[in-house]
């Protein structure tokens, strides 16, 4: 059996702390654990696989639902989206899932309003309206948008195809 010196293990403490801060950013609890060895044969730290999540289950994934109004063209009425697996009865499951993933950041809220005290153009993009319910990333959505300013309308174009294009 191999000793461990102060050093070490401070390294060792110290790369666990550090795995446990990363992982707590996913949002899964994550547990680590000192033992085994790496690929190189050197005492390592080992990461327990997160538990799995009732929506990472088969039928489960992210769901949406979203509802268009006085968009003109076709475009109102109401939209199931599933992403992970993709389905539903959205015109563009593949776009909008994608759509919705690239807007996706660690930390931030995907479907969150225009900040409050934003500085925006008194321009109108007409009186289209949507409303985004459901569940994504494991998180509830009740989001609304409406084109009402230029806050509001860079708001819509960000999650169009999810949305329908409207135009600039």
């Amino acid at each position: 059996m191999s000793q461990v010196t102060s050093g070490g293990l401070r390294r060792l403490v110290t790369a666990a702390a550090s795995l446990a801060a990363v992982a707590s950013l996913s949002g899964a609890p994550t547990a680590a654990y000192a033992g085994g060895t790496t690929e190189t044969g050197s005492p390592g730290l080992r990461l327990a696989p997160p538990p799995v999540r009732d929506e990472d289950r088969a039928g489960g994934g992210d769901h949406l639902t979203v509802t268009v109004r006085h968009a003109g063209g076709g475009a109102d009425g109401t939209y199931e989206l599933y992403c992970h697996p993709g389905g539903g009865s959205h015109p563009d499951v593949g776009g909008a899932c994608r759509t919705a993933e690239r807007n996706t950041r660690w930390g931030r809220e995907t479907f969150a309003p225009a900040p409050e005290r934003s500085v925006c153009t008194m321009q109108y993009g007409g009186p289209a309206t949507a409303h985004v319910t459901g569940t994504w990333a494991g998180r509830p959505v009740d989001a609304t948008y409406d084109r009402s300013n230029g806050c509001q309308i860079a708001r819509w174009n960000r999650f169009v195809p999810l949305l329908p294009d409207l135009g600039p």
